[in-house]
This record gives structure tokens, C-alpha cells and sequence, in this order.
């Protein structure tokens, strides 16, 4: 049989999984510790051997091999532009949607303390924006200089006023900088353009982050590192949500990805009101969007989600018998402990406490919000991002999901909340669950074989 081996280098997990492209199943998968300390192929060569012994006796041709990555920490940037709530917003939303985690926003003009933060931040790419097409162009240029003057030696991706673009390539070329210039991420006031700057984020993750990373290696076993592992997994939801030539799609979704360290929200829609009458306010709103809460995961992040979220809502989802529990005590042990699987009742209750929690508050920031303001022709309503209320499906993946008896419970702790209506989330949706890890595989399969990535996903995403 034909098969496609599609890897996903995960920040924990090397994760495999086999497809069979002709009859369009999933006929083995596997995951093992990923080893980015040592060497990242031993972690995979692990999950390889499982492989192996599955398909013992199978005549299996692999035709393709394909992986993505958020090892080593995934695709880290940050982001510069103009004015805070704009252009830097857009780049950011731009950097996000390429899969990278965005340490820092700047605005305005760089000052030499923010060099020398950037300098002393363990990051890969920066993106470079600022200015509407024939607007300001000083802030720019002024940033670029200062990258330049102070000897910054990173791949930068250029996506800001196209006015400047000669100047800065000009500077650029002659101090002998990595970059690139693409398309404006905000060419007009409020109007985005994300997709040339991803699309630009990803070829500089394949051709430089990689060797940078010590994945290179990875690619004499596998065709190449495509993407890093969040762009696959929103690529997946894209086409799912979209369909193909010849698979109808699932329509409006939200993916919810509760990590140990993030809790990814990708959400598939236009997001324009439900409501008549609901005026839009803001910057235009990305159809596929993604968005990273750092401080809500399951244990590099467990003390700063307690913060995020208080003790009193933890309490609330871990329910009255469980008052004597000490919640700085159980986040801190998760932080020393990171590769803690819980065993014990109080263990597994905690943790679906915590991915509760993760869920509500992520959601709470991805989705849009409503205001009301009351005037002599009465009250008027105002919507800012998306309103997600009549999103049709939920999908959530990560380990806390995948292994709980009651996936559905945590997952509604993202939905629409009649006690504090002003968040826009989905009020009557299916939940399903990616239960056996196959959405970054998806993406990656989705490159060749779209129509059968649909059909897959169709079939072994579980309904819950």
C-alpha cells in the first residue's frame, strides 16, 4: 500500500502517524519523547521503532514524508510597527497566524532599551512593520536604521509601508542582513493582509529556523520540515472548515489546543455580527485567526494560570468537596514536575480544573466582545473582533482532552455564558475531539492530497 508518513516534532512529543492514501486511513500512529537536548532524531528513531511494529507483516511504500515543528521552543518573534492598537496589531495577528509564539509587540520608534531587549531575547524572526501604503514612513525606516546601526543578525521579514521598502532594502542589502519584503500587513486604515507575510514567515522558518534549531537532521529522514506544528494545525481547521474541490467543508470552527506551556484558539470565520443592529469597531478581523494565552497551560504555565484565573474560579470547577485542596502548592508541583502524568482522582480532578479554566479564559480573549451605550435614540451596540456565537463546531486537542473521560465538560467552559454576555462566544455548537492527534498531520497532508485530508478528518474526529 501507499502510505504518507507525517511527523509532528512537538515541544514534548515527537508524534507519528501513517496514512494509507488510498483507502484514506489512518493505519498506525505513535509519539515518544521528543530529544531536542540531545538529538532530536532519537526521540524520533523511539516512535519510529512503535511504527515499525505496527506495520509488522504490512507491505507499506512510503511515498512521502512529510513533518512540522515546535521543538526548541517553536518559531519565537516578535513583532514592530506603528501605532499600538494598528499596524503593530496587525503584524502581530500576521506573526500568529504563521505559527510563531510573539514574545513582544513594540510600537513607534525602537529605543536603544528596546534594542537591547530584542538583542537579549532568545528569538528567531522579527517582523518588520508600520504605515499604511503611502503613509507615515519615518517610523519605519527609523526602525530599520536602528536594527541596522546596532548589528541585529536575525531574518527579518519586511511588511510595512511599501513607500519604504526601497530605502530599507537599500540599508539592508549593504549591512549585509537576512530579509525579505513582502506586502503590507495593514495597506489601507483598519484593512489587513496577513496572508503574504505568513506565507514569507514560513519560507524563512523552512530555509533558516531549521538549520538554526538543530532540525536539519530531521530532513535526511523526512521530506522536510513544512511549517512549524501551530500553522499545520491551523491550516488543518482552515480546510476543514472550508472544504475542497470535491469535500464539503464543516463550515464556521474553533480549535482549542490546551498545551503545556499555551492554550492555542484557532478560530475559522468572518465573525461579522449576529445581531441586526450591532455596529463593528476596530481592526478588521482575520477569517482564520489564531491567538496564544503564554500564561494558561497545563505546566510550564500552571502558576500563571492560577494568577490568570484567581483561586476562586479554580474552586469553583474543582466543586465543594475539594475546599482543602492547595492550589499554589498543586500549580507549583505541576511547573517542577513537567512531564507529570496524573494518576490519583485529586490529580486528574485538578488537572481538568485547571484545563477548564484555560479553555473559559482563552476563549474569553479570542472571541469578541459587546458594548451597549445608551443615547437620546436609545441604546446602541458596539462589536469589537469576532462574534463566534454561531460557530457551528468546537474541536478541542491536547493531552488533558484526549485522555479525559469527560472531554465535552471541559470544553463547554468555553461557550456562551448568559452571566457575562458580553463575551461572543458559540451558544449551541458541536464538540468533537482530536483524539488521536491527527490535526497538524492533516495540515501537512492537505498540502498534496486536500480532498483526503477533509475526508480524514471527517472520519476520526470524534464526536463528544
Amino acid at each position: 500500500m501507499d502510505a504518507y508518513l507525517l511527523v509532528d516534532f512537538g515541544s514534548t512529543y515527537t508524534k507519528i502517524t501513517v496514512v494509507d492514501i488510498d483507502e484514506e486511513e489512518i493505519i498506525a500512529s505513535a509519539k515518544d519523547i521528543t530529544t531536542i537536548e540531545d538529538n532530536i532524531i532519537v526521540g524520533y528513531e523511539n516512535a519510529y521503532s512503535k511504527i515499525e511494529e505496527i506495520l509488522k507483516g504490512k507491505d507499506v511504500n512510503f511515498v512521502n514524508k512529510l513533518a512540522c515543528s515546535s521543538a526548541a521552543g517553536g518559531l519565537k518573534m516578535i513583532a514592530i510597527g506603528l501605532v499600538p492598537e494598528l499596524t503593530a496589531e496587525a503584524a502581530k495577528r500576521a506573526a500568529l497566524g504563521a505559527g510563531a509564539r510573539v514574545l513582544k509587540v513594540y510600537s513607534y520608534e525602537l529605543t536603544l532599551t528596546e534594542i537591547d531587549e530584542i538583542k537579549n531575547s532568545d528569538l528567531d524572526i522579527i517582523l518588520l512593520a508600520g504605515g499604511t501604503d503611502g503613509g507615515n514612513k519615518e517610523c519605519i525606516v527609523h526602525n530599520a536604521k536602528m536594527l541596522v546601526d546596532n548589528e541585529i543578525k536575525l531574518p527579518i521579514v519586511v511588511a510595512g509601508n511599501k513607500v519604504a521598502s526601497d530605502e530599507i532594502r537599500e540599508m539592508f542589502t549593504k549591512a549585509n542582513m537576512y530579509f525579505s519584503i513582502t506586502k503590507n500587513v495593514m495597506p489601507s486604515l483598519s484593512k489587513l493582509d496577513v496572508e503574504p507575510a505568513r506565507e514569507e514567515i514560513r519560507k524563512v522558518f523552512m530555509e533558516k529556523i531549521i538549520d538554526a534549531k538543530g532540525l536539519r537532521n530531521a530532513e535526511e529522514l523526512v521530506k522536510g520540515i513544512l511549517m512549524p506544528t501551530p500553522a499545520a494545525v491551523l491550516k488543518a481547521a482552515r480546510i476543514l472548515s472550508e472544504g475542497s474541490d470535491e469535500e464539503a467543508g464543516l463550515g464556521d470552527l474553533i480549535v482549542i489546543d490546551i498545551g503545556g506551556a499555551t492554550t492555542d484558539v484557532h478560530s475559522i470565520a468572518e465573525g461579522e455580527p449576529t445581531k441586526g443592529g450591532v455596529s463593528v469597531r476596530g481592526l478588521e478581523e482575520p477569517f482564520a485567526k489564531r491567538t496564544v494565552e503564554g500564561d494558561l497551560g497545563m505546566r510550564y504555565s500552571a502558576v500563571s494560570l492560577r494568577e490568570a484565573a484567581g483561586s476562586r474560579k479554580m474552586r469553583n470547577y474543582l466543586g465543594d468537596t475539594k475546599r482543602e485542596i492547595d492550589i499554589d502548592a498543586n500549580c507549583k508541583y505541576r511547573i517542577e514536575h513537567i512531564k507529570m502524568v496524573p494518576n490519583s482522582k485529586e490529580e486528574i480532578d485538578f488537572d481538568e480544573a485547571m484545563a477548564k479554566v484555560a479553555t473559559e479564559l482563552s476563549m474569553q480573549r479570542h472571541v469578541g466582545t459587546i458594548e451597549s451605550t445608551h443615547t437620546p435614540m436609545g441604546a446602541m451596540y458596539t462589536q469589537i473582533g469576532k462574534d463566534l456565537m454561531e460557530v457551528k463546531y468546537i474541536i478541542g486537542t491536547g493531552g488533558v482532552l484526549v485522555h479525559s473521560d469527560n472531554p465535552k465538560d471541559i470544553l463547554k467552559a468555553g461557550a456562551f455564558d448568559a452571566q457575562n454576555p458580553i463575551y461572543l462566544k458559540p451558544r449551541d455548537a458541536t464538540y468533537l475531539l482530536d483524539k488521536t492527534y491527527i490535526l497538524s498531520a492533516m495540515g501537512l497532508l492537505s498540502q498534496d492530497y486536500p480532498d483526503k485530508a477533509v475526508r480524514i478528518m471527517k472520519k476520526y474526529l470524534v464526536k463528544v
